[in-house]
């Protein structure tokens, strides 16, 4: 059967014979260090991306992606809105609400707060809240009975459980014949959420009824509108401006960006800086065979004469030692592809094993946010990650390429 020269001998050369069996090695560790670092890369993206989904399933799960806000009295007119806002492309559900500050007081146990009062029936249609709910109901908050949903942490600060009594104190004032008193509501606590330690959902954040919160905090003080949810989180700082411009000057548009954005900016920037340092992995294998391909140029360096006396070209003898270099490149990426995608698919449980086997807890969600190891594999990933290292193989065997196309055949018959 047909083979072309320069394949048939840089296949050949692959498999080496006793007197070069040291060259042979070399090739070998450069092929296990492009395998090693294509599959380290790969899982570690994996992991990076599994960290990526968390944190934003976990967070827009409850964080609004757009809100639409006005200090005036929405009581009649946020329907009509929302009704406006629910035709428009790219939007998923709306959401009204009233927001306010205050400070929740429990046997003594003080924590300020962010008071942010929902239709229940109409949150569910943008957020997961009440797929959070660890206590209770998200339903519970019926008008007119001053029930209170707090998240895990803060229950936990003030001593509170379901259907324990909370006090809060709003920045409101009552005059009376003794003086100027702070304004303070009795609250029931009617259900505890739990979206995730370090997002500040659990610490900082109490729900009640829409209606009990106009009651709460008065118009013209506090902030009122409208959360509303798009099919696309990224789409959130267009559809702000043309939002923007189709509102009265009294509505304000602002998205997750303006306000979280740089936090996710720095996750982005993370996962870049990491795919660049470990690239720097498969580079460093890369130069051995750099190494393994020159000396095997110097060994051969008769067989190159024979061949060019015989009428072989130079582009024929580069070729040989770039298919050579290619086929360990090829060798190693695709055995660290194999790798990578093997551990990506098996980090969490592997992970989870050695935790449970020496008792110990690598992640803790006060920090990562998650108490486990993530990992998400991304095809993109792969593809991107073996085609670099295929790319950097290719171009390691160019400087012994060039070597090879310079030797003269005299010279090198000349001791032989």
């Amino acid at each position: 059967m047909f083979r072309p020269l320069s394949l048939y001998m840089g296949l050949r050369y692959t498999r080496a014979k006793r007197r070069s069996c040291f060259i042979s090695f070399i090739s070998f560790v450069s092929m296990i260090g492009i395998a090693l670092g294509v599959m380290i890369l790969i899982t570690v993206l994996s992991v990076l991306n599994g960290f990526d989904d968390q944190i934003k399933t976990r967070f827009f799960s409850v964080a609004p992606q757009v809100t639409v806000s006005t200090s005036q009295d929405i009581s009649q007119s946020w329907q009509s809105l929302a009704n406006r806002l629910d035709q428009m492309p790219k939007v998923v559900g709306s959401a009204p609400f009233v927001a306010g500050k205050g400070m929740a007081m429990h046997l003594g146990s003080v924590s300020a707060l962010t008071v942010m009062g929902i239709l229940p029936s109409e949150e569910n249609k943008i957020s997961a809240l009440n797929q959070k709910m660890i206590s209770g109901s998200l339903a519970s908050l019926v008008p007119g009975k001053f029930h209170m949903v707090l998240g895990k942490t803060l229950a936990e600060e003030l001593g509170v459980e379901a259907g324990d009594e909370i006090i809060l104190f709003t920045p409101q004032t009552t005059m009376t014949p003794i003086g100027i008193l702070p304004r303070y509501k009795r609250f029931q606590v009617s259900g505890i959420f739990e979206v995730g330690e370090g997002f500040g959902f659990d610490q900082g954040v109490g729900y009640i009824n829409f209606n009990d919160a106009e009651k709460l905090f008065p118009a013209g003080k506090n902030v009122r509108g409208l959360h509303v949810k798009l099919n696309n989180i990224y789409a959130a700082p267009y559809f702000t401006q043309q939002l923007q411009s189709t509102l009265p000057f009294s509505y304000f548009v602002s998205n997750w960006t303006q306000q979280f954005g740089a936090f996710f900016k720095a996750l982005a920037m993370e996962k870049t800086m990491m795919f660049v340092i470990l690239l720097f992995i498969i580079a460093v294998a890369a130069f051995n065979l750099i190494a393994s391909l020159v000396m095997a140029v110097n060994e051969k360096k008769s067989d190159i004469a024979i061949l060019r006396t015989l009428g072989a070209k130079r582009s024929t003898v580069m070729s040989i030692f770039i298919i050579q270099g290619a086929a360990i490149g090829l060798m190693g990426t695709l055995c660290g592809i194999i790798g990578g995608i093997i551990l990506s698919l098996n980090a969490t449980a592997l992970v989870n094993s050695i935790q449970h086997l020496f008792h110990v807890q690598f992640l803790s969600s006060s920090v990562f946010f998650v108490n486990f190891l993530p990992s998400q594999l991304e095809w993109g990933d792969v593809f991107r990650v073996g085609g670099l290292a295929f790319l950097l193989s290719l171009l390691a065997t160019l400087y012994p390429a060039w070597r090879s196309f310079k030797i003269q055949p005299a010279e090198a018959l000349r001791y032989e």
